[in-house]
């Protein structure tokens, strides 16, 4: 028999944060920045005392969740569109903005799925460098050519833990060509209470030429759900609606991504675990001159150039420990660093310990 031909892509899959050890039942996994504490409680006691009716198709347009969207952010109702994770309105922003030769300018290190994307639909990725693994705007500038029809940007970024002050993002869009689409990743903005930053949904919300990514992966614990949502101008959102799959939420992820944002305790009780271990760690880690990022998110980006032993060596041992760590040789080809998230208490606490007891 003869397969039928079918495209070839020149693209390296995506590869995930190792989740498995073999031969060890139990893991700690520190390695795709999910959420310290699980999903909300509001969100765990609706799924489990709602009659939920599985038989039906779920609300195509997840009318309830952008109107709990729209109250939480104070935004237009109108201007949400609702994926399965952010990863499906960036696959949809591709298709609809982009056609073979149109060129995407990315930085160097940024979350896979934007140059991913972007090949798939036949655009060229253009990578900005970055200057200390921050991204620069000036370096994307730099890039820009009559081809650029769309910046992707994560604020802050992943993986490197940087961000971009206020200032620096909005000198970015008033630089750009007003016809370029700027996409700003929000992804991680829940955690960020720096007084420079601002997200891109609070500088953004009229603006016809940036579109906001946002998610219910990270702070609000829903990962395995695969809720996500973009925030755009109503011409976007229309047009993307055309192309949008007819059931693409399913309704028990809708009914915990709308009773999560509503859980203002969870909220808070989360930034406040995320800030309290993420000072710890960065802490503990410098005495043995394992640096990283500023605290901007729920991950940090650990940095073995001034340490006596290498990113390599503390992974193997630690996974040898049941501790997995993300290493970013895979997918980013960042050599020498290590992306760690900030787990539970009892996580963080066994990682400290495991990292004092291997190095000293």
């Amino acid at each position: 028999m003869t397969t039928p031909n079918f495209k070839k892509f020149n693209i390296e899959a995506y590869k995930p944060g190792k989740s498995k050890i073999r031969k060890l039942k139990k893991v700690i996994k520190l390695s795709a920045n999910e959420s310290a504490l699980g999903m909300s409680p509001r969100a765990k006691k609706i799924i489990s005392n709602k009659k939920l009716t599985l038989d039906k198709y779920p609300d195509g347009k997840s009318e309830n969740l952008k109107k709990a969207i729209s109250k939480a952010y104070k935004c237009n109702k109108n201007k949400i569109i609702c994926g399965a994770g952010s990863d499906e309105v960036i696959q949809m922003i591709c298709q609809l903005f982009l056609n073979p030769k149109d060129e995407v300018v990315l930085p160097e290190f940024s979350f896979l799925m934007y140059r991913i994307y972007s090949k798939i639909v036949g655009a060229k990725v253009i990578f900005a460098k970055e200057i200390n693994f921050k991204i620069s705007t000036k370096e994307i500038l730099k890039k820009i050519t009559r081809k650029t029809k769309i910046v992707f940007i994560a604020n802050p970024n992943n993986p490197t833990g940087t961000y971009l002050t206020k200032k620096e993002v909005l000198e970015l869009r008033k630089k750009l060509n007003k016809n370029i689409l700027l996409v700003i990743d929000d992804a991680y903005s829940e955690y960020m209470k720096n007084s420079d930053y601002a997200s891109g949904l609070d500088l953004f919300k009229n603006k016809e030429n940036v579109f906001i990514l946002r998610t219910f992966s990270k702070m609000f614990g829903l990962a395995s759900l695969r809720v996500g949502w973009g925030y755009g101008s109503k011409k976007i959102i229309s047009a993307l609606n055309v192309i949008k799959p007819p059931f693409n939420i399913n309704g028990i992820a809708q009914l915990a991504a709308a009773e999560s944002l509503k859980d203002k305790k969870f909220i808070n009780r989360s930034i406040k675990h995320n800030l309290t271990y993420a000072k710890k760690i960065k802490k503990f880690l410098e005495d043995y001159e394992i640096y990283t990022n500023p605290i901007s998110a729920n991950f940090l980006l650990l940095d073995f150039e001034k340490c006596k032993y290498s990113a390599k060596y503390l992974y193997e041992k630690l996974k040898n420990k049941g501790i997995i760590l993300r290493s970013t040789q895979d997918g980013y080809h960042i050599n020498n660093k290590l992306r760690l998230t900030i787990g539970s208490k009892k996580e963080n606490l066994k990682f400290l310990s495991a990292v004092k007891e291997v190095l000293n």
